[in-house]
């Protein structure tokens, strides 16, 4: 009898050590948080949002994680993002997920000081040049010249005519993935990538073209109104949302519609956020290809999760994810926005 009491005191004694153990184990998971900094090329854009609502997703399947979301607040500005980031840095971040405006002034002034520190990067969207990618692990997102070229052949498909004018509008003159995508435009369009298209194949570029908006809504509208407001309207690709994210875009649209439907005037624009496809769906948009913003940052966020927690390095320098068309007909079902 007494043998088994003291059996069943020791067992006793190592269940309680194990459940101590386990609690503080638990106590101390719950409080020490793996925060992940998100950064974009501008806040109040819902592509990046979504991006963010990528990694608060996983972050929910993974208590662990914590995610902290900054960026310029209005349009693409190289020092405001590299503040954003050094804010971060200052509040404390294991590791920081980027969407790059300027390489180098990123580097320069960010990530130099992230090497030092030992916090790894994950770029997405927009990647670094290959000059500084030593200073991430990977890249998430779409392969942007081939983007590019998918937005150059929906453009040829809208027009039948042997000679075309296009003007392209793009963001910040230094933007990576925004430049791989108008190079990925005129290769499509004359099998050249870059230089400005001359007549090869039938396709030129407006003189005035292209178009740098800084991501600026009403500076972006602006710009496309002041080609619609010629005699030969070019044809209006769009690399990013920029005019189409402007609430003011649908009425200033309006007088057009008839042309958009008979094609007199075709505009063509990347991506599919929600306000895109109510343009798209009124026909104030002759189609606009898509990407994943949310699985970016979901997928950003497990790499990153793997790597800090687990030392597993991403296995690959690019994960491209995929994208969609949308036209008029499908602008409903073409693709879902969270």
């Amino acid at each position: 009898m007494v043998a088994k009491i003291s059996l069943a005191l020791k067992k006793y004694k190592v269940l309680k050590c194990l459940f101590l153990s386990w609690c503080v184990l638990l106590a101390h998971q719950s409080a020490a948080k793996v925060v992940i900094g998100i950064v974009d090329k501008t806040k109040n854009d819902t592509f990046y949002q979504q991006a963010f609502k990528g990694c608060l997703h996983f972050g929910r399947e993974h208590p662990e994680i914590e995610c902290k979301y900054d960026g310029p607040k209005d349009f693409q500005d190289i020092r405001s993002q590299t503040m954003a980031i050094n804010r971060l840095i200052d509040q404390g971040i294991d590791g920081l997920i980027v969407a790059t405006t300027d390489s180098q002034h990123l580097v320069t002034h960010s990530l130099m000081a992230l090497k030092s520190k030992n916090i790894p990067v994950i770029t997405f969207d927009s990647d670094l040049l290959e000059k500084h990618q030593q200073y991430r692990l990977t890249y998430v997102g779409s392969n942007n010249f081939d983007f590019g070229v998918a937005l150059g052949e929906q453009v040829k498909k809208l027009t039948n005519k042997a000679n075309n004018t296009i003007c392209i509008q793009s963001g910040h003159h230094t933007t990576p993935n925004l430049n791989k995508r108008i190079a990925g435009v005129r290769y499509a369009l004359s099998e050249q990538a870059k230089t400005k298209l001359t007549g090869k194949n039938g396709w030129r570029e407006d003189s005035r073209c292209p178009m740098f908006s800084l991501g600026k809504r009403e500076k972006s509208l602006e710009q496309l109104m002041s080609l619609l407001n010629t005699d030969n309207p070019p044809i209006f690709l769009a690399v990013a949302g920029f005019a189409q994210f402007n609430p003011h875009y649908v009425n200033a649209l309006g007088p057009y519609k008839q042309m958009i439907e008979n094609k007199d005037i075709i505009i063509v624009s990347a991506d599919t956020e929600e306000i895109q496809l109510n343009v798209l769906s009124r026909g104030l948009s002759s189609a606009n290809i898509g990407q994943n913003p949310f699985e970016m940052g979901r997928l950003s966020t497990k790499l990153m999760h793997d790597y800090i927690l687990y030392n597993k390095k991403p296995t690959q320098s690019h994960y491209y994810t995929d994208f969609h068309y949308c036209t008029k007909n499908n602008a409903s079902t073409c693709t879902i926005n969270y």
